[in-house]
C-alpha cells in the first residue's frame, strides 16, 4: 500500500547539529531529554553523534550560551530535588500506613 503524498523529511544544518550534539555531550544531560527539547528522534541524535565521532560533522564552530547551560544544569537540580521528594512522599504514606494499622491494632483488643 503505496503513501499519499511525499514523505515529510526535515533537514537539519550542520551548525543545528553540532550544537545538538554539544548539549548532548554535556555531563548529566540525557540524549532523550535533549532530542526532545528540539523536538527531534533521539534515533536521530544518537546518529549525528556518531557522525562527530567519524568526522563527518564538525562541532568546532558551535557554541553553548551560558544561559542554556545555565537552564540545563537548573532543570537537572529539579528533577535530583523531585526525585528525592517522590521518595520522602512514598516514604511517609508508608509511616502513615504502619502507624494507622498499629493504632487499630491496639484500639482493636
Amino acid at each position: 500500500m503505496a503513501r499519499a503524498g511525499p514523505r515529510k523529511v526535515d533537514r537539519y544544518g550542520d551548525r543545528f547539529k553540532a550544537t545538538a550534539v554539544k548539549l548532548s555531550s554535556l555531563p548529566g544531560v540525557r540524549i532523550k531529554d535533549v532530542a526532545g527539547a528540539l523536538d527531534i528522534h533521539p534515533f536521530m541524535l544518537s546518529l549525528w553523534r556518531k557522525q562527530v565521532r567519524d568526522g563527518v560533522i564538525v562541532t568546532r564552530g558551535a557554541k553553548l550560551d551560558v544561559k542554556t547551560k545555565a537552564e540545563l544544569k537548573r532543570l537537572k537540580e529539579l528533577e535530583r530535588d523531585y526525585k528525592v521528594l517522590k521518595e520522602e512522599h512514598e516514604l511517609l504514606k508508608k509511616a502513615i500506613r504502619f502507624a494507622s494499622e498499629q493504632r487499630k491494632k491496639s484500639s482493636g483488643s
